[in-house]
């Protein structure tokens, strides 16, 4: 008999800027509590477990010697469940999404939890290269000539190959404030957010967004190439946060009285060139249609990481998708440039955003892809079940 995986919970943190709400809890702290929120909505006993998979980024300082099992102990969770913790660059947590149910489909779990999470606020970005050596040897560096680039200058490579303007992806950077702050007036992303306890007060909403103002935008200052498009204001916000989802079988969680959600139809994981890097969407979302038999049509909902809006819309240009039906299907409750991408959880967020919003316009399939550190990209079809 062929098994399948289903998703039966989806459960994040709001999202918290640099140095803002979140910034007081120790990553381990915060994963903990969206893993205990994740057996609680579930009901199930914890010690059912096969395997809890972490993504996480930075896994240095308070994000080391294994952050997954960290977090599972330190919610007071059964020592007997193992958990590991894997990189895969942006891509970890849903990297981690595809090893649980790909386990779970293989008969090597019966229950699994994906998750991941990432304090920038408190393990800042590239802290992980900060210890003696340097991971790019002259074997690597000299097969690309120039060697590699940071990523922010990789979008504005991507921006003059796919010719996307400034004015292009400040519109876009607006566009995902105003899907956000919509999506948050609406209660679209009530289903998905464990409030996380602040002192006194419980922190619910994300805090990165904000009413967007293009005229404002247009003064701000261009980041990584003086003639560039790349700014604060088109890019993804450096953030924390935790997400989860809990992976099952059909028959386990009929056994178990729980609502499978969606099932994994497809996945897929490419390579592309690391000098560019972020163009990894584009061959992984050829890549899974192709496996899959489907259409870009055939999609109700995708979420597509917003590290910087060039990114999104070369995938947009590439893939010849018109305006229409990219603002119809695309990022719908808005992404990273306004909710923030805590590297590490991004790919779990994005799994119960997209399955949130499947959910919410009853459609039957959900596409998620983001470019990933070094020329990666995940790319994952679910079908809605309910």
């Amino acid at each position: 008999m062929t098994r399948e995986a289903v998703i039966v919970e989806a459960v994040r943190t709001p999202l918290g800027k640099r140095n803002g709400k979140l910034s007081g809890w120790h990553p381990v702290d915060l994963l903990a509590e969206v893993l205990n929120e994740t057996v609680a909505r579930s009901s199930i006993d914890a010690a059912l477990v096969d395997d809890v998979i972490c993504g996480c980024v930075s896994q240095v300082g308070e994000q080391s010697l294994n952050v997954g099992r960290n977090a599972w102990l330190a919610a007071g969770l059964p020592e007997e469940v193992p958990a590991t913790t894997v990189d895969r660059q942006c891509g970890s947590s849903q990297q981690s999404a595809h090893f649980a149910a790909q386990g779970v489909i293989a008969g090597a779990y019966d229950i699994a939890i994906a998750c991941g999470v990432e304090s920038m606020s408190r393990v800042p970005m590239g802290s992980s290269a900060e210890a003696p050596g340097f991971p790019f040897p002259d074997s690597l560096m000299g097969r690309y000539e120039g060697g590699l680039v940071p990523q922010g200058i990789s979008a504005e490579i991507i921006s003059e190959r796919w010719g996307i303007s400034r004015e292009d992806a400040d519109g876009f950077g607006s566009r995902s404030h105003e899907r956000a702050l919509s999506a948050t007036e609406t209660g679209a992303f009530k289903n998905e957010i464990h409030p996380i306890k602040v002192e006194d007060e419980l922190f619910e909403i994300d805090e990165g967004m904000r009413k967007p103002n293009l005229d404002k935008m247009a003064t701000l200052q261009t980041a990584f190439k003086e003639d560039g498009i790349v700014t604060a204001g088109n890019s993804s916000q450096i953030t924390d946060g935790a997400s989860a989802v809990l992976i099952t079988t059909p028959e386990k969680a009929e056994e178990l009285g729980l609502r499978p959600r969606a099932r994994f139809v497809s996945f897929a994981v490419v390579g592309a060139d690391p000098v560019t890097m972020l163009t990894g969407p584009i061959p992984s979302t050829k890549r899974i249609l192709a496996v899959s038999g489907l259409s870009i049509e055939d999609i109700d909902v995708i979420e597509i990481n917003e590290a910087f809006a060039s990114v999104v819309l070369a995938w947009k240009k590439e893939l010849g998708i018109d305006d229409v039906w990219f603002d119809e299907h695309v990022n719908v409750h808005g992404g990273a440039i306004a909710l923030g991408h805590p590297l590490g959880a991004s790919g779990t967020r994005l799994m119960a955003t997209g399955l949130n919003a499947l959910e919410q316009r009853a459609g039957r399939y959900l596409l998620q892809t983001m470019c990933e550190g070094g020329g990666l990209a995940n790319a994952t079809l679910l079908e809605r079940l309910t």
